[in-house]
């Protein structure tokens, strides 16, 4: 059968597949939480001039300064005027046809300002007058501008005069929860106030009738405008959360609309590949579901990879058409011989990005999967033979395809030699990390305590307290500026997160737990447990189920206990509680229910769980200031897991039993935990002196009873009667010579070079013995001396190769036995 090679699915496609579906599950989302539509008709819409005017100059919409007053009254009055030469039945009809959204910013102005001067009205108005006629005409829901228009303009005081008009009660309680949150974050309140009274101002209604689709509306067209903010673009939508005027199933965080679309179903896990054949796709989605209730998402979604992606896409591909597992023995061998490579693109030294294709390192784990479907069909086909008999066929992979105990090894020398490298370094970059910290925490306390434009006590003249020139930046954020470069440092954001690093260092290192277990800390993770002997009481860290689903205790030592009590007193907040905080499981793509997070940092106003990613980054960016390198010289790098086999080595080093450091660690397996632990050549050493110690001990004790005078001398005169005249016997004690001496012919004898001479005299006195014999016809003895001839050339190679090593060798300078021997102790 022919193997052809046709277009298939690769990893490019299927991960555009996996952001169309996150997308075709966001619209859904956004579905469930519509915004509300434009409407062209209200009551406050529809009055007349003169009711307008009356209305918006009257309570609630009457300020105490006369100017102010005035000034209200002649931009609204002008206003309307200039909107009453537009055609339509109401005011927002008009607004819309007068087009001033289509000119951005304060650019609008200038329509009604041209339309005054035609009347010989512009003398009495300015633009300032017409600004405040737009804000009453917004505040008294007379227009509802787009969203997109009102983003490109500055809001100074709709917020406050919303408050003043529209909403007193709902912007009471947005300031109450203000209030009760951090010290500082006073900023942050009045930019979430100001995105709340636009949405008012574009939607109408007031605070309690603002939709969670309104909110996700209103940051989609940040995004579109570009309007700048950062994190304050969704800081509003945490605030309207808090409030409680959201559904119950409202997602926690407005990030819920993003790609992170949540869990797919098997059947969207599957059709990332586009399989063709229907029956096959059919097969692996029920057999996907079979096996569902005793995964968990990511391991479904491993094997869906493996199953749709990795195997039956590529058998489509090389034999299009295919609709049954039986494969034929050429597409099989060629699947498999594809799986052994992978290609991934990388970028070269100029720039470009080129294909590389590298050996796929974790190939035979991908073919037991494939053979674990083989196999589960097979055996639930005798439980069920209607539905899964007809594909019950012979596994395309033998037994001895799968076998990975030589790559077992391989994986356990080079994590053990990654363990040998990096367990001399935990020190150094442990007590890097910590006086980095110290030194951020310092360095922050110095600069708050400098005026603007001072230098920064110190730091040896190299840092100042930048002038801000506006308000932009809080009292929260201190930011310095280097004196040489001019570059500025956000000083609050580097003390962050060297504390972070030297957290996440200091838990992981004194676990040993996983780092998706470190992240799952909460403040109810830390324990304690009272002895009923003594009531002493006895600090414990819970670790929640994971990775074997089976939840551990670990003891709190002195150290770890600093860490945590330092990360709970700057976790908490004003009421001495950890904020509560929406978590999104990377791996599950689930959002928990909100648990007081041990590692959680401020992004803006939020409190953010710390994620992987961030997580790895904290490492790099700690690493990369001790200056640590390995043994190519290239930096060296840590990650979380890194850190469990550190302290498994270090732990059963130190003396800790093993099965007491599987218990720690939460293996099922002993054998797990003893693959953690590095093994060193002093180890082994000694593991090999204390088994001759325990053979000894077992062994006849006159086995080892001391030689005897007469014992000792023939012993010793074994070794003098070894030397012979052209180098050493090596024949074993107490055995006699098996060639009565002829020494040029024995395999035994080790030929000294220095007496190369000597052997070829010897060689010269056979050729002429041997010429000898062959004259006088002794031919019986010239057999013999060409045997001794034929050695005595050996021996002469040999000394020949001796020497020619003994030439091209390197001296490294290594001391010899004598200089040791005559080395003294210097004195301490």
């Amino acid at each position: 059968m022919a193997v052809k090679h046709t277009a298939r699915s690769t990893p490019v496609a299927a991960t555009n597949a996996t952001r169309a579906q996150a997308r075709a599950r966001n619209s859904q989302l956004r579905a469930r939480f519509p915004a509300r539509p434009a409407e062209q008709d209200w009551p406050a819409t529809s009055g007349t001039l003169d009711q307008t005017v009356q209305r918006l100059t009257g309570p609630p919409f009457l300020p105490k300064s006369h100017t102010t007053r005035v000034g209200r009254r002649r931009g609204v009055t002008q206003l309307l005027g200039w909107l009453s030469s537009f055609p339509g039945q109401t005011w927002q009809q008009r607004w819309l046809a007068s087009g001033a959204e289509a000119h951005p910013g304060a650019a609008w102005a200038q329509l009604p300002l041209s339309w005054l001067r035609e009347r010989d009205e512009a003398g009495t108005s300015v633009p300032e007058y017409l600004s405040t006629g737009l804000l009453m005409l917004i505040c008294g829901d007379v227009i509802r501008p787009g969203l997109a228009w009102m983003l490109t303009r500055t809001h100074r005081y709709l917020a406050s005069t919303m408050a003043e008009t529209r909403d007193p009660d709902g912007f009471a309680r947005l300031r109450e929860l203000a209030a009760a949150g951090p010290a500082g974050a006073l900023r942050d309140a009045r930019i979430a106030e100001t995105r709340i009274a636009t949405l008012l101002a574009c939607k109408g209604g007031t605070i309690e009738q603002v939709t969670v689709g309104d909110c996700v509306e209103l940051v989609d067209m940040q995004r579109r405008v570009h309007a700048r903010g950062g994190q304050k673009k969704v800081d509003f939508y945490l605030r309207l959360h808090a409030l409680g005027i959201f559904p119950a199933d409202a997602p926690p965080s407005i990030r819920a609309f993003g790609l992170a679309g949540g869990q797919l179903s098997i059947e969207e896990l599957v059709d990332r590949y586009r399989l063709h054949c229907v029956p096959v796709r059919a097969v692996i989605v029920d057999y996907l579901r079979e096996r569902q209730p005793s995964l968990d998402y990511a391991s479904l979604d491993a094997i869906s990879r493996t199953l749709a992606g990795l195997f039956w896409s590529e058998v489509e591909a090389l034999s299009p058409g295919i609709d049954t597992l039986r494969l034929p023995p050429q597409v099989a061998e060629a699947w498999k011989e594809k799986l052994r490579t992978k290609t991934h693109t990388v970028v070269d030294t100029n720039g470009a990005r080129v294909q590389v294709t590298s050996a796929r390192l974790n190939a035979k784990e991908e073919l037991l999967r494939v053979r674990a479907f083989y196999l589960d069909i097979a055996q639930w086909a005798i439980e069920e033979p209607a539905r899964w008999g007809p594909w019950a066929v012979p596994c395309p992979i033998r037994d001895a395809e799968i076998g990975r105990a030589k790559e077992r090894k391989h994986r356990k020398s080079r994590m053990d030699q990654r363990t040998r490298e990096r367990l001399p370094l935990l020190p150094t970059l442990v007590r890097s990390t910590n006086e980095r910290r110290l030194a951020a925490a310092q360095r922050l306390r110095a600069a708050a305590d400098t005026p603007a434009g001072n230098l920064v006590p110190g730091t040896n003249e190299t840092l100042r307290r930048a002038v801000m020139l506006t308000a932009k930046v809080t009292g929260r954020i201190i930011w310095a500026e280097e004196v040489d470069t001019k570059r500025r440092r956000n000083l609050t954001y580097e003390e962050d997160e060297a504390f972070w690093a030297f957290a996440a260092i200091e838990v992981l290192r004194l676990t040993g737990i996983r780092g998706e277990e470190l992240l799952e800390l909460t403040h109810h993770s830390i324990t304690e447990y009272r002895l009923p002997s003594t009531g002493e009481l006895v600090p414990l860290l819970q670790i929640a189920p994971s990775k074997t689903d089976t939840e551990r205790l670990l003891l709190v030592g002195p150290e770890l206990a600093d860490v945590l009590s330092a990360i709970v007193s700057r976790l908490r907040g004003p009421d001495g509680a950890i904020p509560l905080i929406y978590a999104y499981d990377v791996r599950e793509r689930v959002w928990n229910a909100p648990m007081p997070l041990l590692f959680q940092r401020n992004i803006g106003s939020e409190h953010r769980a710390i994620t992987p990613t961030a997580l790895r980054k904290l490492l790099l960016n700690a690493l990369a200031v001790t200056g640590l390198t390995d043994t190519t010289g290239q930096p060296i790098t840590f990650s979380p897991h890194d850190f469990r086999r550190l302290f498994v080595t270090d732990a059963i080093m130190s003396g800790l039993p093993p099965h007491i450091a599987q218990i720690i660690c939460g293996h099922a397996n002993i054998q797990t935990t003893l693959g953690y632990k590095a093994i060193y050549p002093a180890e082994a050493i000694e593991a090999h002196r204390a088994f001759m110690a325990r053979r000894r001990s077992a062994r006849p004790g006159e086995e080892y009873r001391t030689p005897t005078d007469e014992e000792w001398d023939a012993f010793l005169a074994h070794f003098e009667k070894r030397k012979v005249s052209i180098g050493t016997c090596a024949r074993a004690y107490a055995t006699p010579c098996v060639h009565e001496h002829a020494c040029v012919r024995c395999a035994l004898l080790r030929v000294d070079p220095a007496q190369r001479p000597r052997l070829e005299e010897i060689r010269d006195n056979l050729h002429a013995r041997i010429t000898e014999a062959e004259h006088k016809g002794w031919l019986g003895e010239v057999e013999g001396l060409k045997v001794s001839l034929a050695g005595t050339e050996d021996k002469l190679a040999q000394v020949q190769d001796t020497l020619t090593r003994q030439g091209s060798t390197v001296d490294l300078g290594l001391p010899t036995f004598t200089d040791l021997a005559g080395r003294t102790t210097p004195p301490q």
